[in-house]
């Protein structure tokens, strides 16, 4: 657990990590930050991240997510409230016009220990994927071997990821139309080795809000879409439908994301997840037949 008995304060120069160094001064901002911190701090508790004297791989792509996760969680461990070693890594993948310059400036001037890794896989996803379908499912794996080895050779027993609430989301949605299961990115994963785990604290918090944090502390963000291969994803077609149903209705994404994380087996159809088999009267689990809440019925 997290020690709550502190929270973010006042910033003076003396008492702020260099990554929040010219921080807005507006309410605004401040209430922004505030919710971010709240956010991982409550996702890092509730499915119980922190391990006093973990080292942790914090995983930093240039994009405003990254960033995001990267000033919070340097904020938590300066004011001692996240007991755990950092080191961010960046992995360049080759991608054509990467400013392979940008990260490894910006991480040293902000004073963060990292690593930077090269490893040209964009080459082997070019070669291995046939014309017209998209990189991300190889690349992602491919990039996914290279961290995880980056930890073990840094001695890491986690690898951390900016994934935030909306990606999620997209995630359980691309399951759902295009793969046919009900499955997303979990805040909390074993690796398949079993050796490392896989942290996503930004869990709770919105891509919008990662956004307007990034852009207010003016991090040098490097695009997702050098390699070229971004139009017609499945991923853009599900936030499309995302965004269209929050602005018809307001606070749609984290209504679904509260469902998530109130799962009801008995109310689903998979024999593996439930014993619909040996179900009988005088056994049926608590809730009306059709599994909705009473002021739906």
């Amino acid at each position: 657990m997290l020690d709550d008995s502190d929270d973010i304060g006042t910033d003076s120069p003396d008492d702020i990590h260099p990554l929040f160094h010219g921080a807005p001064s507006s309410t605004e901002f401040k209430k922004l930050r505030k919710r971010i911190v709240r956010q991982v701090r409550e996702a890092m508790d509730t499915y119980g991240m922190v391990k006093r004297g973990d080292r942790w791989l914090v995983c930093l792509s240039g994009g405003k997510d990254s960033y995001t996760l990267l000033a919070v969680l340097h904020e938590l461990k300066w004011r001692g409230l996240l007991p755990v070693e950092l080191l961010a890594c960046n992995l360049d993948q080759g991608q054509p016009g990467f400013p392979a310059t940008v990260l490894p400036e910006f991480l040293t001037r902000m004073g963060v220990p990292h690593r930077i890794e090269y490893q040209d896989t964009y080459s082997i996803v070019v070669d291995k994927v046939p014309q017209g379908r998209t990189y991300c499912a190889l690349c992602s794996r491919l990039r996914r071997g290279n961290l995880y080895r980056i930890a073990r050779e840094e001695g890491c027993s986690a690898v951390v990821l900016g994934h935030h609430r909306d990606d999620i989301l997209e995630t359980f949605f691309m399951n759902l139309f295009h793969g046919g299961r009900l499955a997303s990115m979990p805040p909390k994963l074993v690796n398949e080795d079993g050796d490392l785990m896989l942290f996503r604290p930004l869990a709770f918090v919105a891509e919008e809000d990662c956004g307007k944090f990034a852009r207010a502390m003016n991090y040098p963000i490097i695009p997702c879409d050098l390699c070229g291969s971004q139009e017609g994803l499945q991923r853009a077609q599900v936030k499309k439908l995302l965004d269209e149903w929050e602005t018809r209705s307001p606070g749609r994404r984290q209504v679904m994301f509260r469902a998530l994380m109130n799962v009801r087996p008995s109310h689903l159809a998979d024999p593996n997840l439930f014993d619909f088999l040996n179900l009988a009267t005088g056994a049926a689990p608590a809730g009306s037949d059709d599994g909705l809440p009473p002021q739906l019925r």
